[in-house]
Formats: structure tokens, C-alpha cells, sequence
């Protein structure tokens, strides 16, 4: 994969939620601006239409009013006509009553549009210096024996159709902001309401620890479904994976020891039985490599066996005077052949653990405070409760952590600076941290009285 590729798949991209709710809010902010132009079209045609009728009516009334007297055409301006368009709104309205030769009546210069006999006749024009809607229509009246067609012309400005569709549309503007809001709520509730149960199993995957591997029984939309399935059959394969891999560790950790155990006694065996000195120099640093492996393998097994076990713990009352008084007695056999001193201080304390994890812990602390300390000296065993805490100390009087910081010694592998000549894999305090993180406890190390000795406690949760 190339560098471009690796580092699209590393940039977080938008998550689903924001982009169906931006998806749907576009959706809702178009079908809200076609609503709201459908609506100011529809307001500014029925206001138009509006005022067409009341110009018809009007100009019906006045041509109504036509009547012929004495071979001369005379009208009367209802006053009836001219109220319906004041009704409408406030714009100005002009009128012109006339036959093909002369105006009877009105504003001379008041042009229309051409009407048919019966139908009226619609028009916008511009008049003088403003735009006016304007209506004409024709009636024939009989004056001296002849027909005389009489065109009736009202107009009238538009500033109020304006106004009352300008009205509406702000009204359809602020609905659709309305309903564009209302709307984008309720589609980010859907879509978080849809992707709760993806969130659900999210939430359910993230509390478990890296070895539970049990398949998901929880079940969501059929959309979910394949996910589902996909993660259930990747964790069959992840814990068929670890078991081999335990299996293969605990395998060949007792491979590699046995065939150890075997060459330390004959070479134990050859170092007491051979007389010269460069022999029994060769035979005791094979006996010294051979420790050191087998230490490592050791813990190599129950470093594996802590990390296997730390995130599926077998929980447990324990009894913790109890448990370091048994691994105590077995460590004295070791501490003895060195002539220290192994000695208990345990007062009443209970934890809820893992034993098996506890016991490994305090084992490893144990053996390494007996085999840094000097001969004839005392390693210091103590049980403690209070606070809220249980506390095992093991104190010794050897050569300390050294210069570096002791937290560093908490890393696989890693040794201090005055270890010099003592076999060891730098494991020790490695197993006992995360045994202790796994119970939500915690490490401490410090130096001992005068500058001399290493002090570890292990701090656990009181039961």
C-alpha cells in the first residue's frame, strides 16, 4: 500500500450520522426553497387575479350605467365601482370612458387594451411614470338608430398586488425556515435513532477485554446483520489463534526446561566428579547459562500466562496473609541456601482477585528480593490493610534499584544497573505491574532506609 493510500485510511473521515444529516438537511433545504417559491408564484398569481376580477366588476358596474338620451350617450360613475377598488388597496386608479370619436369621460391619454364585444380585456402597461393593470370593455349602445360601441378602460396601479404578495412570500419564507429547522431536527433524532443499535454494539465490543472473544448475540436491524456475523467469525478465528499460541508457549516452555533441568544435573554431577580447575570453571558457567535459561523460560511462561489472564480474571475472595505465607515457605528453601533471613509481618487483609495472578506476582517480587540480596542478610515480608488499600511489602538490603528511575523497571527486559553477575530476564517486576494493573492496583517502589535495599509494595483494591 503506498503512503498516499495509508495515510487516507488513517485520516478520521465523517462519521454517518453528520453526513446522512447533512445529506437530508440539503434535501429539506430545496423541497423548502421550491415550497416557498411555489408559494410566492401562487400568491403573486392569485393577488394578480385578484385584482383582475375587482377591475372586471368595476368596469362592468360603469358600463352598466351607459345609456343613450336624446341621441346623445350618457353615464353615471357608480360610486360603487370605484369603492371595490379602494377596498383591494391603496393605488391610484384612472378610468376612460369613449367611442371611436370622442372620450366621454376620463383621462384622455389612458391607452387599453383592445377589447372584444362581451369580454374584457386585460393588460399591463405603463402609464405616465408607473405601471398599471389595466381592463377594457366594450358595449354598444343604440343612439339615433345606429349602434355606437362605447369602450369602458379602468386601470389601476400595482403597488398593493405587490405588497400583498410581497407579504406572503416573506410569510412562506418564514414558514420554510421553520419547517427547514423543525425538519433538520428531526432528521438528526431519526439518524441517531437509526444508528443506535451500531452504537449499541460499539459501546458492548469496547467493555469487553482483549480475550473475550465470546460471539455477539445481540440482535439489530438485518442491515447489521453481515457486520455481525464478519466480527463473530473474525473473533472464532482470534480465539482459535490465542489458544494455539497459549498452547504453543506452555508447549515449549516445558520443552526447553525439561531438557535444562537435565543438563544442569550432569553438569552438577561432572562439576563434583572433575578435579581440575579449569573444568569446574567451565562446568559452573554452563551450570550459570543454563539457570539463566531456564529463568527465562520460566518467566517468559508466566508473563504469558499473566497476559492471557489479565483481561479474563477468575475473581476470587483471597485471603492475602495466607497466600504470602504460602509462597513464602516455598521461596525459603532458595532464601536458606544463602543463609537470609525469610521474615513475615502479616496483619488481616482480603482481596478480590485472581489468586493464581496474585500468587505469580508476589512470587516473582519474592524471588527477586532473595536473589538480590547478599548472604546473611534479611528480606522482610509484611501484610498490611487501611485506607481503603491491602498492602504486601517485600523489603530486602541489597544493592538497590540503581541510578535509573525505578518505573523503568517495570518494562519487559529491562534491569537495573547493579545486577551485575545475577542471573535474571528482566521480567520479574514486569509480571507483578501488570498483574496488579489487571486488578486495578498498582506498583510502588522506593529505596530503603539509608539508601540501601529496594522496597516493593503491591497495592491492591480492599475487598
Amino acid at each position: 500500500m503506498s503512503v498516499l493510500s495509508a495515510d487516507r485510511y488513517r485520516r478520521p473521515g465523517w462519521s454517518i450520522a453528520r453526513r446522512l444529516t447533512l445529506f437530508l438537511a440539503g434535501m429539506v433545504a430545496i423541497l423548502a426553497l421550491v415550497s416557498w417559491y411555489m408559494v410566492t408564484s401562487f400568491a403573486r398569481e392569485a393577488a394578480g387575479r385578484t385584482q383582475d376580477n375587482v377591475l372586471a366588476a368595476s368596469a362592468t358596474s360603469i358600463a352598466e350605467t351607459l345609456r343613450s338620451e336624446g341621441g346623445e350617450i350618457r353615464l353615471e360613475l357608480p360610486y360603487a365601482s370605484f369603492a371595490m377598488l379602494g377596498a383591494l388597496s391603496e393605488d391610484r386608479v384612472f378610468y376612460r370612458v369613449s367611442t371611436p370619436d370622442e372620450v366621454l369621460t376620463g383621462y384622455s391619454d389612458l391607452e387599453g387594451p383592445e377589447a372584444v364585444s362581451g369580454e374584457p380585456a386585460f393588460a399591463t402597461l405603463p402609464y405616465g411614470d408607473v405601471t398599471v393593470r389595466a381592463v377594457s370593455i366594450q358595449r354598444a349602445i343604440l343612439s339615433n338608430g345606429a349602434v355606437v360601441p362605447v369602450t369602458v378602460t379602468l386601470a389601476q396601479t400595482r403597488d398593493g398586488v405587490q405588497s400583498i404578495a410581497a407579504g406572503l412570500s416573506r410569510q412562506a419564507a418564514v414558514l420554510s425556515a421553520i419547517v427547514f429547522v423543525l425538519a433538520v431536527g428531526i432528521a438528526a433524532f431519526a439518524v441517531r435513532a437509526s444508528l443506535r443499535p451500531l452504537n449499541t454494539m460499539a459501546q458492548h465490543l469496547a467493555t469487553r477485554g482483549p480475550s473475550d472473544l465470546r460471539p455477539l448475540r445481540r440482535q439489530g436491524p438485518p442491515e447489521l446483520m453481515p457486520l455481525v456475523r464478519s466480527l463473530n467469525r473474525l473473533m472464532e478465528r482470534l480465539e482459535g489463534s490465542l489458544r494455539r499460541s497459549e498452547d504453543f508457549i506452555a508447549e515449549a516452555a516445558h520443552r526447553v526446561r525439561t531438557p535444562l533441568a537435565v543438563v544442569r544435573t550432569q553438569a552438577d554431577i561432572a562439576l563434583h566428579s572433575v578435579e581440575e580447575e579449569g573444568q569446574k570453571q567451565t562446568l559452573r558457567r554452563v551450570i550459570r547459562a543454563v539457570d539463566d535459561s531456564s529463568r527465562s523460560a520460566s518467566q517468559l511462561l508466566d508473563h504469558a500466562m499473566v497476559s492471557f489472564r489479565a483481561d479474563n480474571l477468575t475473581l476470587a475472595r483471597v485471603d492475602l496473609p495466607a497466600l504470602a505465607k504460602a509462597t513464602a515457605e516455598a521461596l525459603r528453601p532458595t532464601a536458606q541456601m544463602k543463609d537470609i533471613d525469610l521474615t513475615l509481618s502479616l496483619s488481616p487483609a482480603e482481596v478480590e482477585g485472581d489468586e493464581i495472578l496474585i500468587q505469580n506476582a508476589l512470587r516473582n517480587v519474592l524471588d527477586n528480593a532473595i536473589k538480590y540480596s547478599p548472604a546473611e542478610t534479611v528480606v522482610t515480608l509484611s501484610v498490611s490493610a487501611g485506607g481503603g488499600e491491602a498492602r504486601v511489602r517485600v523489603a530486602d538490603e541489597g544493592p538497590g534499584f540503581g541510578d535509573a528511575p525505578a518505573e523503568q523497571l517495570t518494562e519487559r527486559f529491562r534491569r537495573g544497573d547493579k545486577v551485575e553477575g545475577v542471573v535474571g530476564s528482566g521480567l520479574g517486576l514486569t509480571i507483578a505491574d501488570e498483574a496488579l494493573r489487571a486488578h486495578g492496583g498498582r506498583l510502588e517502589m522506593q529505596t530503603g532506609d539509608n539508601g540501601r535495599g529496594a522496597w516493593v509494595t503491591l497495592v491492591f483494591p480492599a475487598a
